[in-house]
């Protein structure tokens, strides 16, 4: 189904029958990414007397319980709630679903104390003020272990606070990257990124959102896009999401 839409003064096409979905499965067990030493998702079905909701263990229907933790356990959509005394959830927040995205692929810089990051110099030369809605980062190198990967431990690579404050300026709303936190594994309770990001606690930017765990395969390629961030409606600061992009032609 062919669309047009019209953003900043400018009209785009797009064909709404070729989704690129840049979530991750979640599955039972262990095959999920994995960060800050999160207990595995379980899928496992709901017993009661002589009921049991699983066909293949003689059930009539499959009527399974789910335990994950979203912001360990997959693709997720957080908002300012995470890092909040206030109470803020995710259903609240995000109350559109539709974004100019732009898609930028960048290398964190290595640092001389071995950590990586995505550093603002990056980010001012890729995105500019009043350009697009949301960015979404896509961290090289890039392959499909990112579908599993155990980063507990591993000090992966984050956001600089300064990258992150750029964004804002530049009217970013929502933020999506591949990597599990745009802070630092262990920052001593500093939350740098996330502070910038949402400006908490002085403005707090309660219709923002990050985006975290994603992977972009690598045959999409940089640009503009059509993007449909989806949540479950909890009334939680985080949801396990499912964001979508759509090519887009002028």
């Amino acid at each position: 189904m062919n669309c047009t839409l019209t953003v900043n003064d400018t009209t785009y096409q797009t064909n709404l029958n070729q989704p690129i979905d840049i979530s991750i499965p979640i599955k039972d067990g262990l095959e999920n990414p994995n960060c800050f030493y999160t207990p595995p998702v379980e899928f496992f079905p709901v017993v009661s007397g002589d009921f049991v909701g699983d066909i293949r263990q003689g059930g009539l229907v499959n009527f399974k319980n789910v335990k994950i933790n979203p912001h360990g356990n997959g693709t997720h959509t957080e908002c300012v709630g995470h890092i909040a005394k206030e109470i803020h959830t995710i259903n609240q927040s995000l109350r559109e679903f539709f974004f100019l995205a732009k898609l930028i692929t960048l290398y964190p810089q290595k640092q001389t104390n071995g950590d990586r990051i995505i550093v603002k110099n990056q980010l001012t030369e890729s995105v500019e003020k009043g350009e697009v809605q949301a960015v979404v980062l896509r961290t090289q190198p890039n392959d499909e272990t990112k579908h599993t990967r155990q980063y507990s431990g591993s000090n992966p690579p984050y956001l600089h606070h300064e990258a992150a404050a750029y964004l804002v300026k530049c009217g970013i709303k929502h933020l999506l990257l591949d990597l599990p936190s745009v802070d630092r594994e262990v920052d001593e309770g500093k939350l740098l990124a996330h502070k910038a990001f949402w400006q908490y606690p002085d403005a707090p930017r309660t219709d923002c959102t990050i985006t975290e765990m994603i992977y972009v395969p690598d045959n999409v390629k940089d640009g503009l896009y059509l993007l449909n961030l989806q949540i479950a409606s909890f009334e939680l600061d985080v949801s396990p999401s499912k964001p979508v992009l759509y090519e887009l032609s002028t």
